[in-house]
């Protein structure tokens, strides 16, 4: 979807802080990294939210999303306070009980990110992109400079893992000739939706999260892949995007952020994502994908059980 002003509801398929973690290391430079730093963000999966849910009703659905994500995931309750007034909330919402409601923020909060993200007064299509991080950082006025039809990376998929959501971002007939912007924007949706349902788990019975982790995987790896067709199909277009610190910046933050929740979000996978999930992040670790990732950020990422981190 070109969302030039307000958006429209995703097709059910999407059902898709720099803090560091766990000690305080430097911010990614517009160079990289200038020492070890390590993605995190705060969250208390385990707090208290009983009485939350208790008084949950159709009609304080707004205070009861605020005060759970108070207690479990900041980003998600600033979030939700930068975007209270927005009228679209009541499409994504469920409002019939409080696991309905728990198990619709992957959509709601996926949604009001793209709505924060792609305000007109924030964004300009294919120029500039912003992107709300968590509570405490957010991007804004990253150049994009176009680029080219994120349809191109096809070709380098050669597995079935990702092929639901392949159709509709890459084969689809407008949706694939997306460039840039399209990417970013979806990868940064993915990772709010995605934190949204694990810090709520245990109250989700039913399949509307079940992709979570798997459109954040996903997307990481249309990224990686548009980074690689770039430089060896677009010379041009690569030197200009590797000349932005700014971008690259937001490429490490993004690639670091989503190790970081696909790990905390592991031990839910089928409540939260199909193993597909792990054999995408697999393939997004993959030399060539590393490499690319490695030489358009300037930094180098671990590969061992802190992949949230450089080195």
């Amino acid at each position: 979807m070109k969302r030039t002003g307000r958006l429209t509801l995703l097709t059910a398929a999407v059902a898709l802080s720099l803090v560091p973690g766990p000690v305080a290391a430097a911010s990614p430079t517009a160079s990289g990294a200038a020492a070890p730093y390590c993605y995190g963000e705060p969250s208390t999966p385990t707090a208290d939210i009983s009485d939350v849910k208790a008084r949950f009703g159709a009609g304080n659905w707004m205070a009861s999303l605020q005060e759970m994500y108070k207690r479990r995931w900041p980003s998600g309750e600033k979030l939700a306070i930068a975007q209270a007034k927005d009228k679209y909330w009541t499409q994504f919402v469920n409002t019939r009980s409080f696991e309905g409601f728990a198990e619709s923020m992957m959509v709601a909060i996926h949604e009001e990110t793209h709505m924060w993200d792609l305000d007109p007064s924030r964004t300009k299509w294919d120029v500039h992109i912003a992107a709300w991080i968590n509570a405490s950082q957010q991007a804004t006025t990253v150049p994009l400079h176009g680029g080219f039809a994120r349809r191109e990376i096809l070709p380098l998929i050669t597995d079935k893992y990702s092929d639901s959501m392949d159709g509709i971002y890459l084969r689809d007939s407008q949706q694939g000739t997306y460039k840039l912007q399209g990417v970013l924007a979806e990868l940064n949706a993915g990772l709010m939706g995605l934190p949204a349902v694990t810090v709520v788990q245990e109250h989700i019975k039913g399949v509307g999260a079940s992709n979570a982790r798997d459109i954040a995987a996903t997307n990481l790896r249309y990224l990686l892949l548009y980074l690689r067709v770039a430089k060896d199909k677009h010379p041009d277009y690569w030197a200009q995007i590797k000349g932005e610190p700014k971008l690259r910046e937001l490429v490490l933050t993004e690639f670091l952020r989503t190790a970081y929740w696909l790990e905390k979000s592991a031990p839910y996978t089928g409540k939260l994502g199909s193993p597909d999930a792990d054999r995408i992040t697999a393939a997004n670790y993959a030399p060539a994908n590393i490499a690319i990732l490695e030489e358009f950020t300037g930094a180098t990422v671990r590969r061992d059980t802190d992949k949230h981190c450089t080195v």
